[in-house]
């Protein structure tokens, strides 16, 4: 543990040591007219000037009644033009939004002008540019959450009864356990589509169970990928229920699996930050090893804890533990492997992870993990020294309590670890 932590270490000071500042969320570089200027005359469009190529789809302009004005493309991706109408005073208050295609992420901003004939003395009024709504994105957090949790029990627990614990899927606990994950896991993608449109059309929580709010995302990258996720979750149903049949050791329900895990995975990994930087194909790829990984070590760790553990037999104590404590083992290499190449895909330099709220965030959840990594090497060892015991004693529970805390400590950790990533992936990433 002690060569791992020193290897990870070294490797993240030379991964932020060489690379290149990250590229952040779509944001806007130049309008014409420009914000606070007084044309000659009353233009009949505005053009608006992005660092990035966009969607016009992607893209809002409200006047301040909240009328939205049409966009349409122009010859340059990163450029969109919309149309406007000529207000009695001459002056254009307009609000601007537009959502990264890669994460869903949403920028505004907010553009005043008056023509100069007509312009009021002082110029233009100023004001904050809108932003979206704190419940919105808390609710949003929270569906991120709920869904990585899900995610991590579902995919963990599959693999858990195939490779280690055949036996489980006629286990209750172990049955209930999936079929939880099954139903949160469709529940928050259904509840992401509605607060990623509330989040991106800038509206509140309401918002959020509008029709049209599902509809406006749908027809984007962000929503695609969100309703391609929620099939996915459809087709986990077919999965779960052979596999609550028993059919955990057939070739045909393993391949099944298989694709629903990387379907499930993929479409998780494609609304996070890993296309940010010069090297978007290996921050996809460290991506879904990432998720892989964490998913392996938090469904299995579940399982073990909320299945396995309570039942105290001897026999599946001595098969079961030792082949999770080699999977968490290779689990928990992937995510740190996997962790530092995403922070150097995403962060990018040591002054980003120093100084940025996202750099920040990413520190926290360094050393929540590092809390649990100590938890895990409490429960390596209790695996190492005393599961001969425990297994000679038929499970006595004085024996099995002190790495049932060990393990309840590191599940719980791992809660915060979860919490902390939903965060990072509504955070702007570190510049």
């Amino acid at each position: 543990m002690r060569r791992l932590l020193l290897l990870a270490a070294l490797l993240l000071c030379a991964l932020l040591g060489t690379a290149q500042p990250a590229s952040a969320h779509t944001e806007l570089v130049s309008s014409s007219p420009k914000d606070g200027a007084t044309p000659a005359k009353a233009p009949d469009h505005l053009t608006l000037t992005f660092d990035e190529a966009v969607d016009v789809a992607d893209v809002r302009v409200l006047t301040v009644d909240g009328d939205r004005l049409p966009v349409s493309r122009t010859a340059h991706r990163n450029v969109v033009r919309v149309a406007l109408g000529s207000p009695a005073d001459g002056s254009f208050a307009l609000v601007w939004s537009v959502v990264d295609e890669e994460d869903g992420h949403a920028s505004s901003g907010r553009i005043a002008f008056s023509v100069a004939a007509q312009a009021a003395p002082g110029g233009s009024a100023e004001s904050s540019a809108p932003a979206p709504s704190p419940s919105v994105r808390k609710g949003l957090v929270a569906a991120r959450w709920a869904g990585y949790l899900a995610l991590a029990l579902f995919v963990g627990g599959l693999a858990f009864v195939a490779l280690l614990w055949p036996g489980g899927a006629y286990e209750p606990r172990a049955r209930a356990l999936l079929g939880f994950a099954w139903t949160v896991g469709l529940l928050a993608t259904v509840a992401a589509v509605g607060l990623q449109g509330a989040y991106a059309s800038l509206g509140g929580l309401r918002d959020a169970f509008h029709p049209a709010a599902y509809a406006d995302v749908l027809s984007t990258r962000p929503g695609i990928v969100l309703a391609a996720r929620g099939l996915m979750w459809v087709l986990a149903a077919v999965v779960l229920a052979a596999l609550l049949q028993g059919a955990a050791r057939s070739p045909g329900w393993r391949v099944g699996a298989l694709a629903v895990t990387f379907g499930l995975l993929r479409t998780t990994g494609m609304t996070g930050h890993n296309s940010e930087g010069n090297e978007p194909t290996w921050g996809a790829v460290a991506d879904f090893l990432h998720l892989l990984g964490a998913a392996l070590w938090i469904g299995g760790l579940a399982m073990l804890a909320l299945a396995v553990l309570p039942r105290r037999r001897p026999g599946e104590l001595a098969e079961v533990v030792p082949g999770y404590a080699r999977l968490a083992a290779l689990s928990v290499a992937g995510i740190v492997g996997a962790g530092l190449v995403l922070a150097w895909q995403v962060v990018g330099s040591y002054d980003a992870l120093l100084h940025t709220s996202y750099g920040h965030l990413l520190l926290v959840k360094t050393a929540v993990l590092g809390g649990v990594l100590v938890a895990a090497y409490a429960s390596r060892q209790w695996v190492r020294t005393r599961l001969d015991l425990a297994v000679l004693l038929r499970g006595d529970a004085a024996t099995v309590r002190s790495f049932g805390y060990s393990v309840a400590a590191e599940t719980g950790l791992v809660l915060v670890v979860l919490a902390v990533t939903s965060l990072l992936v509504t955070a702007d990433p570190g510049r």
